[in-house]
């Protein structure tokens, strides 16, 4: 599995509730320059309409060897699904409040690019600080376990 990208701010911005792997609809450039190593998904998420699920705001370059067919970078994608999870997930967004974000960009061991989905809920400017303040209690027995 090689990793094309991962969404730093996902678990300092969210606290993640559950996760689901989609595949996703991509033109040739598109795949060429994931192939490369190339995408952006710090601020994207993910919506559902018609019962069909997109990703907005990924950004995937153009290709460098293309030419004037290349794609849109910031285009919306269309994320392959299963109707039952599509409904699964529009039930719960509705009703809790909860957003759809990505994870990470890979490709599988056959090739394919898939999306690492996740249902997430916002977390607070306290719960954050509270977040912080464990890493560092934690960090310093860490140290003083070490030098006893």
């Amino acid at each position: 599995m090689k990793v094309v990208t991962t969404n730093s701010k996902a678990r300092r911005d969210y606290e993640i509730l559950d996760k689901f792997e989609a595949g996703i609809e991509l033109k040739g450039t598109e795949v060429k320059s994931l192939r490369n190593g190339s995408a952006n998904i710090n601020d994207a998420y993910c919506i559902i309409r018609n019962g069909e699920i997109f990703i907005e705001n990924m950004h995937i370059p153009p290709y460098a060897g293309g030419n004037l067919f290349n794609h849109d970078p910031l285009r919306r994608r269309k994320l392959l699904m299963h109707k039952k999870e599509i409904i699964r997930l529009d039930s719960k967004v509705d009703q809790k409040g909860l957003t759809i974000i990505p994870l990470r960009v890979y490709f599988n061991d056959k090739g394919k690019a898939k999306v690492e989905i996740a249902l997430a809920k916002g977390k607070h400017l306290y719960d954050k600080r509270e977040e912080i303040a464990k890493k560092e209690v934690e960090r310093t027995l860490r140290k003083k376990i070490k030098y006893e």
